[in-house]
């Protein structure tokens, strides 16, 4: 594998989203990751369909969508770690890399003796990791933690959706994802740790840790005024407008971030008084009388369509843009040319090859490389035990028997 983080080897004890897409990330830029599933099942994430991939008589395969998003880059390796036999030898494989991570619930590493106090002291420089719902400490800590539940309690939901809804959880699994993200930079941190004094060390990461992180604004507007936010829908808590408008033909996003640009749209718009008037003239002065403005902006926008909007304001520096469902977001002429759709041979689709979504990190001099796509379950076990605990065909095939790989 080439990529900066060449020469790393991970031990990727985690399954579903947050950890995979930790290690994911470590993977993209080069680092080896030896993904353990358990025999005969593998990562949850492979029954999390339909979508599955299709074979050539297009019927579904055992590879999900889901599972395809967040596992690339990687090595499969059954290992079965709640046999003693299994967790000889995932000590065995430890031994050989820098980093474990592994998410599963509180004292579950204990009972299968690969804890971080059973192992730092054999293994004094590895970086060992730990994702759960609510981290090691707390009174929380032992609770099974999931996306939505940290999503709902980590306060993303009570400020998403419309003002006279639900509250509504993002689309996406946006917690698990930030906590992989949040984890792989601190999993770096603790590397450079490692350079400069020798030593590993433990990284307690928590999903509600994470939402709660990613709060930013919306929280520092509470913790600043002891004010709760609320529900705004599409809207800007602190910039108008800044929202979701109606066109002749659908909606547009209009994302005016001063006065200045105010003032250009309500030139092309025809309403050049609108910029002048006290209750619209600066930005406070819209946020506090924003049924008004959103009201005038939304009785214009209506009239024209989303191009001419988009194609106008544009040219003046407006700040435009479309709402594109997932299918115009993979034919953007601008996501393309950026990479963001890689496809990638799969021994199991019928195409021959699966469509999988690029890594955002561009670098000039070592940059992401897509060398592995989503292994299949156990693809790389004989690979991985020869390669790196030099064991014989007879060896591998008695602890295939013995359920144990």
């Amino acid at each position: 594998m080439s990529g900066p983080l060449t020469g790393l080897r991970v031990f990727d004890l985690t399954r579903i989203l947050a950890g995979p897409m930790c290690t994911q990330i470590l993977g993209d830029l080069g680092a080896d990751i030896i993904k353990i599933e358990r025999p005969g099942a593998g990562d949850d994430t492979r029954k999390w369909g339909p979508p599955f991939v299709k074979d050539a008589a297009g019927n579904d395969t055992t590879e999900s969508a889901y599972y395809l998003a967040i596992n690339r880059n990687k090595r499969s390796v059954t290992l079965d770690v709640a046999k003693p036999e299994g967790q000889e030898l995932a000590k065995r494989l430890i031994a050989r890399c820098d980093i474990f991570i592994e998410n599963f619930k509180v004292g579950d590493m204990a009972k299968y003796r690969l804890n971080y106090d059973e192992l730092k002291f054999e293994f004094p420089r590895l970086i060992y990791c730990s994702i759960t719902g609510f981290g090691q400490t707390g009174p929380y800590a032992n609770r099974a933690g999931y996306d939505f539940l940290a999503q709902g309690m980590g306060g993303i939901m009570s400020i998403t959706g419309n003002p006279d809804g639900e509250p509504t959880k993002v689309g996406v699994a946006a917690t698990d994802i930030v906590t992989g993200i949040f984890t792989s930079t601190a999993i770096l941190a603790a590397l450079q740790h490692r350079h400069v004094t020798g030593l590993g060390q433990y990284v307690d990461m928590a999903l509600l840790d994470s939402q709660v992180g990613w709060l930013a604004n919306a929280g520092l507007q509470y913790l600043t005024s002891g004010r709760v936010p609320v529900r705004l829908g599409n809207e800007h808590p602190s910039i108008v407008p800044y929202s979701v408008v109606k066109s002749a033909d659908g909606f547009f996003i209009l994302a005016v971030g001063n006065d200045s640009q105010f003032q250009k749209f309500c030139n092309f718009a025809g309403k050049p008084e609108w910029a002048t008037d006290e209750r619209f003239k600066t930005n406070p002065a819209r946020v506090k009388n924003r049924v008004e403005c959103y009201a005038l902006v939304n009785g214009v926008t209506a009239t024209k369509t989303t191009s001419y909007w988009m194609e106008g304001l544009e040219k003046l520096g407006v700040p435009v843009g479309p709402v594109n469902d997932i299918g115009q977001v993979f034919a953007d002429p601008q996501v393309l040319a950026r990479g963001m759709k890689v496809t990638m041979p799969h021994p199991l689709a019928g195409s021959g090859h699966v469509d999988l979504i690029g890594n955002p990190i561009k670098l000039s001099e070592s940059p992401v490389d897509y060398k592995r796509p989503p292994p299949v379950c156990g693809q790389h076990t004989d690979e991985v035990l020869k390669e790196l605990l030099f064991l014989e065909e007879k060896e591998i095939a008695e602890l295939r028997a013995k359920g144990i790989v």
